[in-house]
């Protein structure tokens, strides 16, 4: 997936508004939503905040877990834990840039949550990294390319450099044909 279809996803997750407007329940395909009435709390997606928010109808209130001090105990232990940790939401990186672009307002400590958030994205980065490094190292870990799989290898590559070079053809108008004559061929 890319970052967009994440996004996308992510913009499903409720939050909790406050309503400056009355509304009664309104009925979409993904579910009911409302009633709306001012003042009273009420749980939407949060693309519906971002644009209740936009258009000044609501205060957005910060999921549970967006608090300074609760961010800097998961970091912490994030750091201190070998493997990872688990997250407050699968989308908890998406959530925090979409709510600290669109609401910051109403969120206090909003420097702070986006400093915690990358804090602990780049601890689980760099333990991804570690564990890729060390599983490559490993000798019996990982399938090794012989005279077997060899054919097979080089088929694959061969469909990657077929679909790259259509992807190349159609993005920059380069000719495909003399990019598939002039590329290279299976050792034998």
């Amino acid at each position: 997936m890319d970052a967009a279809e994440v996004e996308f996803l992510a913009e499903k997750e409720l939050v909790t508004i406050i309503p400056n407007f009355s509304l009664d329940k309104i009925y979409l395909i993904g579910g009911d939503l409302g009633p709306f009435n001012p003042g009273l709390p009420v749980q939407v997606p949060l693309w519906l905040a971002i644009n209740l928010k936009q258009r000044q109808k609501c205060r957005l209130i910060p999921p549970e877990w967006m608090d300074v001090e609760k961010l800097e105990k998961r970091r912490d232990h994030e750091r201190k834990e070998e493997t990872f940790t688990p997250m407050p939401s699968p989308y908890y990186m998406e959530l925090t840039k979409l709510l600290l672009n669109h609401a910051s307002d109403n969120i206090p400590k909003a420097d702070e949550i986006r400093t915690l958030i990358k804090d602990t994205w780049d601890t689980r980065m760099a333990k991804l990294r570690v564990s890729a490094d060390s599983f490559v190292r490993q000798q019996e870990a990982h399938a090794k390319v012989g005279s077997s799989t060899a054919p097979f290898v080089w088929a694959c590559c061969e469909g990657t450099i077929t679909w790259w070079a259509a992807c190349l053809a159609t993005q920059a108008g380069f000719k495909k044909q003399k990019f598939l004559r002039n590329r290279p061929t299976c050792p034998e």
